[in-house]
């Protein structure tokens, strides 16, 4: 449908590489791109695949990926991503249960993926390069038993060969994403045709509904991974829409000037890359000097308090804009009109900032995998909807239920309804791949229950406060929602990130956080404490005061009960990381393995507390 709407528009574009220096972005236009998956088409099919085998991609965003997502689409194949950032265990894991037969991989992950060897072997026969192979590689592939070719030979294969494209229904998976999850092997999670179909048009539909739409001049940066959903459904939508697709080029030390070179005008984060910006930013005001200072501060005042009395962003003070703020703009390439978050929750006050200093507006949005992405998106120009996730998207229904054991009522009238977050519509999976167990248990009456727990606002809104299953009771008796209090101590400045930790063997609370490496140096040097590293400044006796003295100060202006304050802490200058297995892709904490990595230094700060 795209191509024959757009088929000269710019569809897919990388910078060219000039004598080692990165230059303009080249593109390839709809009708090229369309050729491509022709040629890719038939290759697969020339291999033998059918309707409904099943393909891998596995590397960075890039051209090629969208081209081999697209025939496998055309062709009726399942389009099975491996993730870029879960290692070989996993991929060989993926590969063996999903029955992969065909594999589409950046070059430089080809080594990666034949660790997956002699396990994969059984199912994998044939590998892609998304460029060229080495005869190294070559010969150790023939040793698995596998095929493996060029891009430019693999297109080889299906010149001069015409393959009928099967015939497709609404029903049909177009593609089995497995969620990485904090415990456990990964879930395939199928997704279908009419799941897509649904999520595009409830996009359209939320977007008319405050004078907004996607077209076919707007701009996205490819960089959050493909392998999930979330940057999947909005490069879908873009597709669409006949808009410009362009890839960075995978090294996030280069993304500033990727942006700046792209100039989008759609651009997609998660919280941790909007926290950076927003750290970012902090650090330039503060070392601006008074007048600086001065003027960035009254702008902000001034605009915030607009668009607080009902003023629109782009209407609250154009001359701050104008003067001040326009340098965020720039900042994000100077075209940037809609900013959306997503996979994880937005602290407030990071939401409010760059809703005030970016020039656009900023969307906080709510989905999982299994909802095909997204569910909840919050307004333009609704700034009571700050913190939140805004209302269900047009397409989708939405309750809550009752969770009794973690005091969340969904049909009490005198508090806001709280309770688990159930959805229902097209959007919806159509089960985990060879898990009809699974499935079982989140589908009840045709509701998806998603785990998470969410409250209700008086504008309709929905707010993110807990996970169901990440409560434990502590030895008194007494239940610990531990996401709710990580949400609630990850508003302090000082800290960038939080993991808590308690049992029903002991009757308190430690935490292990990561420090905002600019508030505690700003701190030091604001209370005498000598200059240094981070890692010499944390363990520095003062600052561990300060953190607890902070976690403690915000936990009786939150009402926060005795059992819910931190004991001790251990600081901890390096990030959590999935190089460590402590996060997910999506940067979720893998509590288990946050306790393994952990387990001494929990052990020493509840011997040394009591």
């Amino acid at each position: 449908v795209a191509v024959n709407k757009y088929p000269n528009n710019r569809m897919l574009g990388r910078r060219e590489i000039v004598s080692g220096q990165a230059g303009k972005y080249v593109w390839k236009t709809y009708r090229e791109v369309y050729a491509m998956v022709v040629k890719v088409g038939n290759s697969i099919r020339s291999c033998g695949l059918e309707k409904g085998g099943r393909c891998g991609i596995y590397g960075v965003n890039s051209a090629e990926w969208v081209i081999s997502m697209e025939a496998c689409n055309a062709h009726g194949l399942y389009c099975v991503p491996l993730y870029d950032t879960l290692g070989a265990g996993a991929v060989e894991f993926i590969i063996c249960h999903a029955e992969i037969e065909i594999a589409f991989v950046e070059e430089k992950k080809i080594s990666e993926l034949l660790k997956a060897f002699p396990g994969a072997g059984k199912y994998l026969r044939t590998i892609v390069s998304f460029g060229e192979v080495t005869s190294q590689l070559k010969e150790e592939s023939i040793g698995f038993g596998v095929t493996i070719y060029s891009w430019t030979e693999f297109l080889s294969l299906g010149e001069n060969k015409e393959f009928e494209l099967p015939v497709k229904k609404k029903s049909d998976i177009c593609t089995i994403m497995y969620t990485s999850g904090t415990t456990g092997d990964p879930k395939g999670v199928m997704i279908s045709n009419n799941s897509i179909v649904t999520l595009i048009a409830g996009v359209k539909c939320l977007l008319k509904n405050v004078n907004e739409s996607i077209t076919s001049d707007d701009v996205y940066l490819s960089y959050l991974p493909l392998a999930h959903i979330f940057d999947r459904a909005i490069e879908e939508c873009m597709i669409n829409h006949g808009a410009s697709i362009g890839f960075w080029r995978g090294d996030v030390k280069l993304l500033v000037e990727d942006i700046g070179e792209l100039k989008p005008t759609i651009f997609c984060a998660v919280p941790r890359v909007l926290d950076r910006i927003y750290s970012g930013i902090q650090q330039k005001i503060s070392s601006g000097g008074l007048v600086k200072n001065t003027l960035f501060n009254f702008s902000y005042s001034l605009k915030l308090r607009n668009m607080r009395k009902g003023c629109k962003v782009s209407e609250a003070a154009p001359f701050a804009d104008k003067l001040v703020f326009n340098k965020v703009k720039q900042g994000l390439g100077g075209k940037v009109r809609i900013i959306l978050s997503g996979a994880a929750p937005l602290a407030a006050h990071v939401e409010e900032f760059l809703r005030v200093v970016s020039c656009c507006y900023v969307l906080q949005g709510y989905g999982l995998t299994e909802t095909c992405a997204g569910t909840f998106v919050s307004l333009p120009d609704k700034l009571t909807m700050l913190g939140t996730v805004g209302p269900p998207v047009p397409n989708v229904d939405v309750c809550l239920e009752s969770v009794p054991e973690m005091g969340y009522d969904a049909v009490s009238s005198s508090v806001p309804p709280r309770g688990e977050i159930c959805i229902r519509g097209g959007v919806l999976f159509s089960g985990y791949y060879k898990r009809d167990d699974l499935t079982a248990e989140v589908f009840v009456d045709g509701w998806f229950h998603t785990g998470d727990i969410g409250e209700w606002q008086a504008d309709g809104s929905l707010k993110i406060i807990d996970r169901k299953k990440n409560i434990f009771k502590l030895s008194q008796g007494e239940y610990v929602a531990v996401e709710n209090l990580e949400n609630i101590y990850g508003q302090l400045s000082i800290l960038d990130s939080l993991w808590i930790y308690g049992n029903s063997f002991e009757s308190f609370l430690v935490a292990v956080v990561n420090p905002n490496q600019a508030a505690v140096e700003r701190w030091a040097a604001d209370n005498g404490i000598p200059s240094g590293d981070l890692e010499t400044l944390c363990s520095n006796p003062g600052v561990k005061d300060h953190i607890l003295g902070e976690l403690k100060r915000i936990a009786k202006e939150k009402k926060l009960k005795g059992f819910e304050i931190m004991k001790d802490v251990h600081i901890d200058p390096i990030p959590f990381d999935m190089e460590r297995d402590l996060i997910t892709p999506t940067f979720k904490k893998k509590r288990a393995q946050l306790l393994k990595y952990y387990q001494d230094v929990i052990d020493r700060m509840y011997k040394n507390a009591k």
